[in-house]
């Protein structure tokens, strides 16, 4: 399987791309509990900040960029982690995923995280991230990760979980979801599809 991920931190080194990196080792080690094997590609945007403003001027992606976006299309599943900036994704975040066809991502499994400074900003997730998302046709696991400043070495109480919590549980659901999804585009052996044909027949 391959999984990419795309960090939208700005510093080096950053807690967007600490959070990646986590979300990352979580779905990977739930896919080796199923015997599946994961190949990692992390883009950083950071990286990519100058071709994606020169793409949406020009309209066509110089070669790294098309590239890095043929990479997340391709993918099997996305992670996407962005720093919160004005109470949204940040527009290096957004300027990327412009540049994504809007078909591109259909019934792709992605995993959504973001990071702040407060916990006042976690709302991003289903307010900004999440409707992008579902303009894209992606399918993204119902728990989506924000850490802030306090959640980094945190644990959980009576009533909430901590950060590595909800990243064992995203990163299972998000391997779940791969899994599924690449059963479901498995091709069939001949007896699987000759046992179908005759079920259709049966009840025609």
């Amino acid at each position: 399987m391959k999984l990419v991920v795309v960090s939208a931190g700005l510093s080096v080194p950053s807690s967007t791309r600490l959070l990646a990196d986590r979300l990352t080792d979580a779905v990977r080690e739930k896919l080796a509990d199923q015997d599946h094997k994961v190949d990692v590609d992390v883009i950083e945007l950071r990286a990519l900040a100058v071709a994606i403003a020169n793409n949406l001027v020009t309209g066509f992606p110089p070669p790294q960029l098309a590239t890095t976006i043929e990479t997340v299309t391709g993918a099997d599943g996305l992670i996407a982690v962005t720093p919160v900036f004005s109470a949204s994704y940040s527009g290096l975040f957004k300027s990327f995923f412009d540049l994504i066809d809007p078909d591109a991502l259909t019934g792709k499994p992605v995993l959504i995280a973001a990071t702040g400074g407060t916990a006042r900003h976690s709302l991003v997730l289903e307010h900004a991230l999440r409707p992008l998302f579902a303009y894209l046709r992606a399918v993204a696991v119902p728990t989506a990760v924000y850490a802030a400043s306090e959640d980094w070495g945190s644990g959980s109480d009576a009533h909430t979980q901590g950060l590595s919590a909800r990243i064992r549980r995203a990163g299972g659901e998000m391997a779940s979801l791969m899994t599924a999804r690449a059963t479901d585009e498995a091709p069939d052996d001949d007896s699987t599809s000759f046992q179908r044909q005759l079920s259709d027949l049966r009840f025609s």
